[in-house]
């Protein structure tokens, strides 16, 4: 049986001043229909790419992406986007933000009474259809991401991609970011891959981990499959031994076996330019990724 989704041999390579720059090699994973994935590893090795060519957003050097018998090469709208920056347009309410994804998706098939009800459910399951007329700048930095959720999860995706989207939350809104996403998942029985650098949330949300090593030419480590009953409960699993178990492997994977190397001598030759997440966004080559959906 063919994977939903098959990200099949992917690498890709940059130019630079100093020569190519192989960024992914070899990248290989299948994920199930309504699975939660979560990759994880440090700084500079390729989550945000990853994620990038799956989006439709930058195209592999060698292999490529197929979600459900269909080779992925530019963006669509079934795969939504969340970023860490919500990128909702400031000058229209929140209502008005994932009015304007359902437009654009769903014009031709459902009516405007119905795409009005759409709008609000979404909203709804954010818990967000309290504030349909405000603007950005008069919520919170958890509200505005939930409103991104909302608008990602109007479109309807076959694979919702989040990258680090509560990194900039502060921890109590993190928490309850986490525990609306995973009854959104349960709900919807989304497809879900996400980047995090947080072990704790990506033991706590995912069915598997993929822990990548450290670039240039990174790749899939280990891939950590987390054997947990859903509904899952923080404060239950905090005395878990099997969570705790979890965690202490991927804690292991990314500071025993593949900790960045300890600085050398001057005379060793600089190392070849890294990437991290923030210059993944803009790679050379690379559509423009902050684009709303």
């Amino acid at each position: 049986m063919n994977p939903y989704l098959n990200i099949d041999h992917v690498s890709i390579t940059f130019p630079t001043d100093k020569g190519p720059l192989n960024v992914l090699k070899d990248v290989n994973l299948n994920v199930a229909k309504g699975e939660f994935v979560s990759l994880i590893g440090h700084s500079g090795c390729g989550k945000s790419t990853v994620l990038n060519i799956v989006a439709g957003l930058l195209n592999a050097t060698e292999g490529g992406v197929v979600l459900e018998g269909k080779e992925v090469d530019e963006p669509g709208p079934d795969r939504a986007v969340v970023f860490q920056n919500h990128s909702l347009l400031p000058w229209l309410s929140v209502y008005d933000n994932v009015r304007l994804a359902v437009d654009r998706v769903f014009k031709k098939t459902k009516s405007k009474a119905e795409r009005d009800a759409w709008t609000r459910h979404n909203l709804e399951l954010v818990h967000m259809d309290h504030a349909l007329d405000r603007r950005p700048d008069e919520i919170s930095g958890g509200m505005k991401q939930r409103v991104g959720i909302a608008r990602a999860l109007a479109m309807q995706p076959k694979v919702l991609l989040m990258d680090e989207p509560f990194g900039a939350l502060d921890s109590l809104t993190r928490t309850h970011m986490q525990d609306s996403l995973m009854e959104i998942q349960s709900q919807l029985n989304n497809t879900v891959i996400m980047i995090t650098h947080d072990v704790d949330e990506a033991v706590l949300l995912s069915d598997r981990i993929i822990m990548m090593t450290n670039g240039p030419s990174a790749t899939v480590g280990e891939i950590l499959h987390i054997d947990l009953p859903r509904p899952r409960d923080r404060l239950e699993l905090a005395e878990d031994p099997t969570y705790n178990h979890y965690r202490a492997e991927v804690v292991k994977f990314l500071h025993e076996r593949h900790e960045r190397p300890k600085s050398k001598s001057k005379s060793t030759p600089p190392a070849a330019p890294k990437s991290d997440p923030e210059a993944e966004e803009a790679e050379p080559g690379s559509r423009h990724l902050r684009i709303a959906v």
